[in-house]
């Protein structure tokens, strides 16, 4: 059990650390003996604190600092830290320092200490030259700039703590963030913006289209970025398009169930625009027009029944939802209507957002959002995959996006071939499948069309998220897992763990996979036995027994 002294105006920061780290702790109390203490910040007292580990995390002095021979050789606000070979921004204050112990975490340009761990007889002691919950707030409200983004910190501060423990010899239980039987989540959603070209005549959009189609796909051809094949299919749509007006030829645009046949089996989900001609608002006035959309969901209501019957989950790509309470019902409203859903996740168009648009998104009645995320690169903005409440709300939880498809190939973006864009999605998934977690990949209706031709990139995407042990679903299903993982309750009672889930109303569908358990093998963190930990099935109730032999036994 890990006792947890901060200041009180961090308490929900503190909470929700620990639904994302999700393992035995409470608040400290003077009367209870924990194997772990954790005290955050420069103004808490660690006065008659006593545990097997004893974990300090301040980014200035700390009363403790003077017992420890801690002396603070540098501080500055704002940092970039090197952790088993891995970069770990800091954006609070920070410092470095020389005292005793084993040095584990470093200033990347000074290297010089950050963190460090020293041990007497069966006791341990680790300085960390950050506030953990500062650091924690900064990613879940203002999130990591773009040239951060393929690093994801939360993760990182949360396996920082998990190595400290362990190597320490404290045993340590843990529901990480994989479901049973998989090795990471891939959530499968789709942006509908554009899902008929008739519906463009004379205005940006079809301009843009001819533009790209004709006059790209040559660059494009030159460059060596697109294949020739792609360029005669955008040269034929070209040409096909007057023919498409008159209502002679199929609209290429309006085949986006064909992601039905690319999925197969697999759940996904669809966010839809509510109202066709509408831009919406900004915090100072109207939005560009060029943000409004030629549909509504009501012109293609029968397509989305489709969707519906096939599995799919129906969303709302929000317009002035983010900012407009009675505007968030309005547009959920058309959603409802079409699919009889009682549960509507949201998705803002542009990825609009706001310090006030969790308390709002909120009051309008959804059940999570999908906004926080980039459009201009690929990542980590929150510093997380895991889906996590926001702050600002109480019950709202968010299911952060990391990959689009603009972002890795529009040129004014990341300009991607699709081997760089396979290299880069690659590292994400990696890193899933040593953290955990739900990478969200967000796929437009046009974008397996002319001119875009992205279909046969998302399909081997799809076969290689597969292969390596991805549970593919909707962003509705995935929010319900994490939720599923959220009701777990746990309680020490000695030398034993009991772990409880709590009875909750799944917002979706039932089809989820199970929680695992995790035990971890105390002090072979850096050993090179493959048991480093035992992980079983959580089908109910549970009790572990943490003692050397990590003994795990059901009720």
């Amino acid at each position: 059990m890990i006792g947890v002294i901060a200041h009180p105006e961090e308490h929900e920061l503190v909470r929700e650390f620990f639904e994302l780290f999700k393992t035995p702790w409470e608040f400290y109390r003077s009367e209870q003996q924990y194997e772990v203490a954790l005290l955050a910040g420069e103004d808490v007292s660690g006065h008659g604190v006593s545990a097997d580990l004893i974990v300090v995390y301040s980014g200035r002095v700390h009363s403790f600092d003077e017992g420890e021979e801690i002396e603070v050789t540098s501080s500055q606000k704002g940092k970039t830290l090197s952790y088993n070979d891995r970069r770990l921004p800091i954006y609070g204050d920070n410092i470095t320092f020389r005292g005793k112990g084993v040095c584990f975490l470093k200033d990347e340009r000074s290297q010089q200490s950050v963190g460090s761990l020293a041990k007497f007889d069966s006791k341990a002691f680790a300085r960390i030259g950050y506030d953990l919950f500062q650091e924690v707030r900064i990613l879940l409200t203002a999130g990591q700039p773009s040239e951060n983004a393929s690093i994801p910190a939360l993760e990182m501060h949360i396996a920082v703590l998990r190595d400290l423990i362990v190597r320490s010899g404290v045993p340590l239980v843990e529901i990480p963030p994989i479901p049973e039987g998989y090795a990471f989540i891939a959530c499968l959603t789709h942006d509908v913006d554009h899902p008929s070209i008739r519906r463009h005549q004379w205005d940006h959009t079809m301009f843009g289209f001819l533009y790209r189609a004709i006059i790209g796909s040559v660059f494009g051809v030159l460059k060596g970025r697109i294949p020739v094949r792609h360029l005669c299919a955008n040269w034929a749509a070209a040409v096909r398009l007057p023919f498409v007006y008159l209502g002679l030829v199929k609209d290429f645009w309006y085949g986006f169930d064909r992601y039905l046949a690319i999925e197969g089996d697999l759940d996904s989900t669809f966010f839809v625009l509510p109202f066709k001609d509408k831009p919406g608002r900004t915090v100072s006035g109207s939005a560009p027009q060029i943000r409004a959309s030629g549909y509504g969901a009501a012109d293609i209501a029968e397509r989305l029944r489709t969707f519906v019957s096939a599995g799919c989950e129906i969303g709302l790509h929000g317009i002035d939802a983010w900012i407009d309470v009675e505007k968030g019902q309005e547009e959920m409203a058309q959603i409802t209507n079409i699919t009889g859903a009682k549960n509507v996740g949201v998705r803002m168009h542009w990825l609009y957002f706001n310090e006030n648009s969790p308390v709002a998104l909120e009051k309008a009645g959804f059940t999570y959002d999908s906004t926080i995320g980039y459009n201009e690169t690929v990542g980590y903005r929150a510093g997380t995959a895991q889906v996590y409440k926001l702050l600002q709300a109480h019950r709202l939880l968010e299911l952060p996006l990391h990959v689009m498809d603009t972002a890795l190939f529009y040129p004014d973006y990341l300009n991607l071939t699709f081997e760089e864009a396979d290299r880069r999605i690659d590292e994400i998934v990696d890193q899933a499948r040593q953290f955990g977690g739900a990478v969200t990949f967000n796929w437009h209706d046009r974008s397996i069309a002319p001119e875009r031709l992205w279909g046969e990139f998302y399909e081997n995407l799809i076969g290689g998220l597969k292969q390596k042990g991805a549970w593919c679903s909707s962003a509705g299903n995935v929010v319900s897992w994490f939720q599923a993982r959220r009701s777990v309750v746990f309680k020490q009672r000695g030398h034993e763990v009991e772990v409880t889930r709590m009875k909750i109303d799944m917002a979706y569908g039932k089809n989820v996979p199970g929680l695992r358990l995790r035990v971890y093998n105390s002090g072979k963190l850096w050993e090179s036995s493959s048991q480093r930990y035992v992980d079983s099935t959580l089908n109910g109730d549970m009790t572990i027994r943490l003692d050397s032999s990590s003994l795990v036994t059901h009720d």
